[in-house]
């Protein structure tokens, strides 16, 4: 991990949790989860292998393996070193709500507002800074539809708001198809395709970036390849970021208006929401299964990689020469 931490105060005032931030979220061990939950490394362990055996969350994207240095137990003076697992935002908020804790609900609401802005934006909105510069708060419409619609936060929000309803399961079968169905949805009514259909056309290996449109880094990695809005343009975000809020503004509506809610009322007020909008609505779970999508992400990663450090290598052994040679002229050889 980084040095860059977030630090987190509980609302009790017993805890003080450093939120490690890289890659743009926060992660947090076993320990540190258990000190979040208020239970045992055991209870989160737990959790954790439901979450990836349901296949709600994928190993290979929410940990972050790192090798840590501490004092060895036995032989003073001596240390050791030992793989320890990170969990990222997306599997702390899950476990969070298998956990159901007064803490767990607690950092919900943190996540959902100073910690999204943070990650999205890198700072807090100012509120000492409104004006009445029409500019101004037409800027800031997208910046809050941006923030609102992130990839991992927006499904957090709308879980929040699923979370209310009077029947909810985290671990029923109506909450697991909700959680696979609305990124689709939301995705197929902008695309006409679903999130494996998007994935499985879009990515080309004759394309710039393997297709991609957004990523980070220089290059992009396995995990980028998995997230469907990655292969979006401009035009398609922005109609997703519309979309997005203004179904957002619909559910919490319902929310306000304290609208007694089920999960397949929830499900069903999407539906009505795209409806409204005269988009296409999903029926069923697309042509390609995420099972195909990401054997063909497999594929193409490993071939690309192959490809990717050929070209490094040329580099390498190039920078290597002009070395040499500079060295040589250097010593006046």
């Amino acid at each position: 991990m980084t040095n860059d931490i977030i630090l987190y105060n509980t609302e009790d005032g017993q805890a003080k949790i450093e939120l490690h931030l890289q890659d743009g979220t926060v992660w947090l061990s076993q320990l540190e989860l258990a000190e979040l939950f208020q239970t045992t490394k055991q209870n989160i362990s737990k959790h954790i292998k439901a979450i990836i055996s349901d296949g709600e969350l994928e190993e290979e994207v929410v940990v972050n393996y790192q090798l840590m240095t501490t004092e060895h137990g036995a032989i003073k003076g001596k240390t050791q070193s030992h793989k320890v697992a990170f969990y990222n935002l997306d599997m702390i908020l899950a476990i969070g709500y298998r956990v159901r804790s007064a803490r767990g609900a607690q950092f919900r609401r943190y996540a959902s507002t100073i910690l999204k802005e943070y990650l999205i934006t890198g700072a807090a909105l100012d509120n000492d800074k409104l004006t009445s510069d029409l500019s101004y708060f037409k800027n800031l419409q997208k910046r809050i539809r941006d923030i609102r619609s992130s990839e991992r936060l927006f499904y957090q929000q709308v879980l929040d708001i699923f979370a209310t309803s009077v029947d909810y399961d985290g671990s029923s079968d109506v909450a697991r198809e909700f959680f696979q169905t609305v990124q689709n949805k939301m995705l197929y009514a902008v695309t006409g395709q679903t999130a494996p259909e998007l994935i499985f056309t879009r990515l080309d290996e004759s394309k710039k970036d393997l297709g991609l449109t957004n990523f980070k880094g220089n290059y992009p990695r396995k995990f980028d390849l998995k997230i469907s809005k990655n292969y979006l343009n401009q035009d398609e975000l922005e109609r997703l970021n519309l979309i997005v809020s203004g179904y957002l503004d619909t559910a919490e509506y319902q929310a306000r208006t304290q609208s007694a809610m089920t999960m397949s009322d929830w499900r069903s007020e999407l539906d009505r929401y795209l409806t409204y909008q005269r988009a296409d609505i999903l029926e069923g779970r697309g042509k390609v299964s995420r099972k195909s999508a990401d054997g063909k992400v497999d594929q193409v990663y490993e071939n690309y990689q192959i490809e990717y450090h050929e070209v490094t290598s040329v580099d390498k052994d190039y920078f290597n020469a002009l070395s040499d040679d500079i060295k040589r002229l250097k010593g006046g050889d």
